[in-house]
């Protein structure tokens, strides 16, 4: 069988506001979204293979004319849906939360038993105004870049301006998160207690009400007004009079769009060097870097980036949103050189010193990764070292507080039986995924009480051993509230392959560990069974590798075009695997490039409901036995059916569990799930996949995103192919775009100081 020729979409890394999501805001004459990019035809040989038909194997001569670059299959509006993360398209700068939209994440409220993560994120946006308002009220007048700055804030300022000078970069100390210390319990509780489920923030009528009066005074859509009103808070229309461009901090909001709404309320007075605009560009530009995956920027990309939206004199602009605490300064500190004197030992010593970049970087995500940081050393400390029994994963966990552990999807099975051996020593475990399967439980209802063991007295969880599986899929966030709820003495194993696409939120966690070497990592030996395993295998380490396929589990549909790829995949979903593969249609799942363009998820799911499930979608466009994937929670899908629909929503029913959706929450989370990008799909599997590779989608192709779209398959994978040579090529090229994360070093610099200590 020969290896594949095809084309893998750009990984939908997350779904954020995208066009048809979420309102634009701005005076009518500020630029509307741009329109898609038709499908550019593929080139690849004529031709209808399916399972039933198609030679043994994957089909790699689908011909070598046309250049592998081709527009993204999403079109330059799309590609904001399309989760741009891993190939580093400047449209990824919109992404937002993978499956909901930025924009939707808003719109994901608390569940029945309290707050969801996006409402938990408007929160702490509007404590961190607040507390930027108060220190703008104790000034009476303008103040100078870093004028009032004292103590480590002024050492901070110092470091860029050093730095900006040529002067030597001066160490920098590190802003320090709340690490409180918890006493590990003697023994376990006798009984453990739920965390109490805060109350949502109150938001009423009448501020809405004032809210959608200014917007409309601006010329902003009034739909954004509920989305305004939770973000700033009972003062919001207050607010946006004083300082329009905090239309920013709502997601999915465009500079361009902010700079129309404040021109129509400002008038005059509007200017390009306004501070405000100045403060809310730099931090919105941090926004914009998160949703890529970036947890800080280096200053140079910030003044860039100030500069492209015409802000004079970005350097000063950046020294003022430092002063006015709307960003942080970052410079790790180095190690200290062997002392030598004289000045060709201080030349020596200038020489030897690696450059460490001045970041910039939003508090909620510095203080995120600092107390990741202190909470894995933490652990890493108070562990008691034991002797445990038996295979490497398992001697490793008894001596060790952190243990990572690699490997595919076979080995998913060692973890799960070191928790399982862990249970059997009497010791309080837990098993958690991305996704339930395999026993475990999700990191999310773990964390909010849904799921797993509680809360102790004392807020932790009531754990001796925690596995996580999926861990490469952990943002730095979401690591952050797992590893601060767990209890000194506590063992950490994060497993996971870190081949498959990163997290959807900022930071690469899994990825900063490996690299940063401070835990014990085991790899795993257990390969992939089968042709599907075999091809994913050598895609993991860049090789597209001929597999043999007797049964027909790797099969290759080369199409000419984006129409012709649709039309084939319905036939192969619908008729062609379950007659010749054996595999119903309920467990075949369709991933693709992203959600729009010709052969995008919305036009798939368009034509599988007409072949699978027709009907006139009485319930806002679904109807009873329609597949859906459901984002509760930016960064999450689960793939469900509707059962009905009735006055307290639509009524889902996603893999035995019993899901409501609220009516006023339906178009923002849910979307029809036949066809899934390679985001939504990370973390599970099925009986057999169809990854569609439009041929307009070659310029998105990463290793990452084939390697998750083709692993996503157990028994059976057919390719809708036609991208050329680009996939070959991305498997032995295309790497993801490195994000910038600052919890290697911080975490090194922890640990180095235990070690001299």
């Amino acid at each position: 069988m020969t290896e594949p020729s095809g084309d893998t979409a750009p990984p939908e890394a997350t779904e954020p506001a995208t066009d048809d999501q979420a309102p634009s805001a701005g005076p009518p004459d500020a630029p509307e979204a741009r329109p898609e990019a038709g499908a550019e035809p593929g080139t690849a040989e004529a031709g209808a293979g399916d399972p039933a038909g198609a030679e043994d194997g994957v089909s790699g001569e689908s011909g070598d004319s046309g250049d592998a670059d081709g527009a993204e299959s999403t079109g330059a509006a799309e590609a904001d849906a399309d989760g741009a993360e891993d190939t580093g398209a400047a449209e990824a700068a919109a992404d937002g939360a993978e499956d909901t939209g930025a924009a939707e994440a808003g719109a994901d409220g608390a569940d029945a038993s309290g707050l969801s993560e996006a409402q938990a994120e408007l929160a702490a946006q509007r404590e961190l105004r607040a507390k930027i308002e108060r220190r703008k009220a104790e000034r009476g007048s303008p103040v100078d870049a870093g004028a009032k700055l004292t103590g480590t804030a002024a050492d901070l300022l110092a470091a860029v301006r050093a730095v900006e000078s040529g002067a030597r970069p001066v160490s920098v100390p590190r802003v320090e998160a709340p690490a409180p210390s918890r006493p590990a319990p003697a023994a376990p509780p006798e009984t453990t207690v739920r965390p109490p489920v805060p109350e949502a923030p109150l938001v009423t009528e009448e501020t809405t009400a004032a809210v959608r009066q200014v917007l409309a005074r601006g010329g902003a859509p009034e739909a954004l007004a509920g989305q305004v009103a939770a973000v700033l808070g009972e003062g919001a229309a207050r607010a946006l009079e004083d300082d329009p461009w905090q239309l920013l901090a709502v997601p999915g909001v465009r500079s361009e769009q902010a700079d129309g709404f404040a021109r129509a309320l400002l008038g005059p007075e509007c200017g390009p060097d306004d501070p405000r605009r100045v403060v809310a560009l730099a931090a919105w530009l941090l926004d914009q870097a998160a949703l890529k995956g970036h947890t800080a920027l280096e200053i140079g990309a910030v003044r860039d980036g100030l500069a492209r939206l015409s802000v004079p004199e970005p350097d000063k602009a950046v020294d003022l949103a430092v002063s006015e605490a709307a960003v942080l300064v970052f410079q790790e500190e180095q190690d200290e050189e062997t002392e030598e004197t004289g000045e060709e030992g201080e030349e020596a010593r200038e020489q030897s010193r690696p450059e460490t970049p001045v970041l910039l970087g939003l508090e909620r995500f510095a203080l995120a990764e600092e107390s990741l940081a202190d909470g894995l050393a933490r652990l890493i400390r108070t562990v008691e070292p034991a002797e445990w029994d038996g295979p490497e994963l398992a001697r490793a966990a008894g001596a060790h507080g952190l243990v990572l552990h690699t490997g595919g999807e076979a080995a998913r099975a060692e973890p799960a039986a070191l928790a399982g051996a862990a249970r059997a020593r009497g010791l309080r475990v837990a098993l958690a995924a991305h996704t339930a399967r395999d026993g475990a439980v999700p990191v999310a209802a773990l964390l909010s009480g849904a799921a797993g063991p509680g809360r102790d007295a004392e807020g932790s969880l009531a754990l001796d051993l925690l596995v996580v599986l999926d861990a490469p899929q952990l943002d730095v966030e979401g690591a952050a509230s797992l590893v601060e709820a767990l209890p000194d003495g506590c063992r950490l194993v994060l497993s996971g392959d870190p081949h498959v696409l990163g997290p959807v939120g900022p930071g690469r966690v899994f990825a900063d560990l490996l690299a940063a070497r401070v835990a014990p990592q085991i790899a795993s030996r257990v390969p992939d069974p089968g042709p599907v395993g075999e091809l994913v295998s050598g895609i993991g380490v860049g090789e597209l590798n001929q597999v043999a396929a007797p049964g027909k589990e790797v099969v290759i549909v080369p199409v000419r075009d984006a129409g012709v790829a649709v039309h084939r995949t319905v036939q192969l979903v619908a008729d062609s695997i379950p007659r010749a593969i054996g595999v119903a249609t309920a467990q075949t799942q369709v991933i693709t490039v992203g959600h729009g363009g010709s052969a995008g998820t919305r036009a798939l799911n368009a034509a599988l409901k007409e072949r699978l499930n027709p009907g006139p979608g009485r319930f806002g466009g679904y109807d009873p036995g329609d597949r859906v994937a459901h984002s509760p929670a930016p960064g999450r899908t689960l793939v469900g059916t509707v059962v009905s629909a009735d006055a307290e929503g639509l009524h889902l029913d996603c893999e035995g569990e019993k899901v409501v959706v609220p009516k006023e929450r339906v178009e923002s989370t849910l979307r029809h799930g036949w066809a899934l990008t390679a985001h939504q799909a990370v973390g599970a599997r099925w009986p057999a996949a169809v990854v569609v590779l439009p041929g307009d989608a070659a310029g998105g192709l990463t290793r990452s995103w084939v390697y998750t779209a083709f692993g996503r398959a157990e028994r059976h994978l057919s390719v809708v192919h036609g991208v050329e040579q680009a996939l070959p090529r991305a498997v032995a090229e295309g790497r993801d775009p490195e994000r910038t994360t600052r919890l290697r070093p911080l975490l090194e610099a922890l640990l180095h100081e235990d070690d001299e200590a």
